[in-house]
């Protein structure tokens, strides 16, 4: 994805890119002191989500909430597993996948790493305003519509 040098300036996708690549670093190292990656925390934090809704999902369910690959999901929590974070039994209703579930300790990990993002959070759209602005709502109001599309977009393309 390289920036496009026209007159117009930096191309969107390369714009949203290096935003993708800003956060993830911050988050990482926000992360770092609860033993956290970005991605490790995504797995986890959708988890919690899902279990705070009476749900305890298997991996290609919670990858389909969380819009992580399943072989990726498969390896982060096998990972937080082994940190205690996260614990993978057989599914009742289809024994060859795993349900997960978050731990004591891994409650006690998100929770902490929910505050974390939230600041980190604030001080990414302290340029819109906060978290709290209309503008950073706007903002999110927009990536939800460039998301559903695309969504919208790949499922045509799967159906056919």
């Amino acid at each position: 994805m390289g920036q496009d040098a026209g007159r117009d300036g930096p191309t969107t996708g390369y714009l949203v890119w290096r935003v993708l690549l800003k956060w993830r670093a911050a988050m990482d190292r926000a992360l770092a002191p609860l033993g956290l990656t970005h991605a490790q925390y995504s797995l986890l934090a959708s988890l919690y989500a899902l279990s705070r809704a009476g749900v305890r999902p298997s991996q290609r369910e919670l990858a389909e909430f969380s819009g992580l690959e399943p072989m990726f999901i498969s390896k982060l929590a096998r990972g937080l597993e082994r940190g205690g974070l996260v614990e993978r039994d057989v599914h009742p209703a289809d024994p060859r996948a795993l349900q997960l579930g978050i731990t004591p300790r891994g409650l006690e990990v998100v929770t902490a790493a929910m505050q974390i993002v939230r600041g980190l959070e604030e001080q990414q759209l302290a340029p819109l305003g906060g978290r709290a602005s209309q503008r950073s709502a706007l903002l999110r109001a927009l990536l939800r519509a460039l998301l559903s599309d695309r969504e919208r977009h790949d499922d045509t393309l799967t159906r056919h």
